[in-house]
């Protein structure tokens, strides 16, 4: 089977279910975002990592394409996979509870960076963010399931908190924001 069908290339595509729409819809976009920040955490996963951030950023990759098949399908009820919902985010919520135990309270706004797995991390909270700002977007149009805001909402927390224990792990410092005044 060849990679390429050409289907493409008049500026659509398919969604799940076959419907077809413009590569620029919201939706289109959405979902894009999710896969980008998808390929950012296998970025993270290529750096030496706590064995919880590996445990951790494995889990949210998988629930990552079900948030994107979710986005890519027009009717939720015609999904053939389970969405993410409660159980997910309340994960999300216990690995942020269990590591911010272990980090230092901020006392600052902190500048995003460090080594390499945290400065990419707080790049991937970043990728989150957008991704969460076009799914509202694309849900004040079309309906879809509110846990996938919900979801990328808290993942990005969760990102945020990731970042720093991975610096701390990795002895990296933390840089204050101190604002000139």
């Amino acid at each position: 089977m060849k990679i390429y069908t050409k289907k493409g290339d008049a500026g659509e595509t398919s969604l799940f279910g076959g419907t077809k729409t413009s590569k620029s819809n919201i939706r289109i976009s959405a979902y894009g975002t999710v896969d980008e920040l998808n390929s950012t955490l296998g970025m993270v996963l290529s750096y030496s990592l706590s064995e919880q951030a590996e445990t951790i950023l494995t889990q949210v990759q998988n629930d990552l394409f079900v948030v994107g098949a979710t986005l890519a399908t027009p009717d939720p009820e015609k999904s053939r996979i389970d969405q993410v919902g409660e159980a997910e985010t309340k994960h999300l919520e216990q690995w942020i509870d269990s590591m911010e135990k272990e980090l230092p309270p901020l006392k600052s706004f902190i500048l995003p960076g460090g080594g390499g797995a945290g400065s990419t991390l707080h790049f991937a909270r970043t990728v989150c963010r957008r991704a969460e700002r076009e799914t509202v977007q694309l849900a004040e149009s079309e309906e879809i399931p509110s846990t996938a805001i919900i979801y990328l909402n808290r993942l990005s927390d969760l990102l945020f908190v990731l970042a720093r224990y991975e610096n701390k792990e990795q002895g990296e410092k933390e840089t204050p924001w101190i604002p000139e005044r």
